[in-house]
């Protein structure tokens, strides 16, 4: 297993970086965060349980930690990604191998470890519970029992624990390149007596996360873009070029 080896000159290096990916191949990224949300007691972890669609999903959570929440940032990937881009643990990622058996064990321990660990700073994990990468609009939504089992374990030492369903869709609207949209829907506060077992939580997430995944496909298909705060704006597109050398020739006419 790999664990956790943070570094500030890392991570402060990789926001750099991320945001300069952003602006290379967005033409946005837009972020819905309610107040509650904002709002967390920081003496209670949380947990951030995502929809798995694209390759940048791991990029965005270090983004969203440092504009709206400056949590101790953990995040789950699994080893066979994390062997090969092993900078991630300078981050807060650590790994799962779902092929051994003993080892997911040992993950799940961590993660409890990290979550319930002393520290002025909110602790909050990231996790993506489809456990691979799937299409946006695949249906139904298949949750691994790894997340309820980390909040059973952190139960045991703490007396609540945040859940927080967080979606991402990309689409291409305006602009030559695609936008990136993430929105975060309010936290739930469970307690020891909320806990009812590993499968109707899993269950409860998986339904939690279709309603909010379909509820941003609504917003989008409207060109609802109200309450998404502008994360990354992108560089300019060809189109947005094209379009002003017109605009300016036609004058040039006149």
């Amino acid at each position: 297993m790999l664990t956790v080896r943070r570094s500030k000159i890392y991570t402060l290096w990789f926001s750099w970086y991320s945001r300069r990916q952003f602006r290379k191949h967005f033409h946005s990224v837009r972020v819905s965060v309610p107040p509650e949300t904002l709002a967390m007691q920081q003496h209670y972890p949380v947990i951030f349980y995502c929809n798995h669609a694209y390759w940048w999903d791991g990029f965005w959570s270090q983004l969203c930690t440092e504009e709206f929440f400056r949590q101790n940032l953990y995040i789950i990937i699994e080893y066979q990604q994390l062997v090969k881009h092993r900078f991630f643990t300078r981050l807060g990622a650590f790994s799962i191998d779902r092929s051994r058996p003993r080892s997911v064990l040992q993950t799940l321990e961590y993660a409890a470890d990290c979550l319930t660990a002393e520290s002025p700073k909110q602790n909050a994990l990231w996790v993506f519970p489809q456990g691979l990468i799937e299409h946006v609009d695949k249906q139904p939504l298949r949750f691994f029992n790894g997340t309820s089992s980390i909040v059973s374990r952190v139960l045991q030492e703490t007396g609540g624990i945040y859940l927080v369903s967080v979606v991402s869709r990309i689409e291409y609207l305006d602009d030559q390149r695609p936008d990136l949209f993430l929105s975060f829907n309010v936290p739930e506060l469970i307690s020891r007596t909320d806990y009812t077992g590993h499968k109707t939580l899993t269950r409860h997430m998986q339904e939690r996360t279709t309603g909010h995944l379909s509820l941003l496909k609504e917003k989008i298909i409207a060109r609802d873009t109200d309450g998404f705060t502008l994360m990354v704006r992108g560089a300019e597109s060809i189109n947005i070029r094209v379009d002003r050398l017109r605009k300016f020739a036609g004058s040039r006419k006149e």
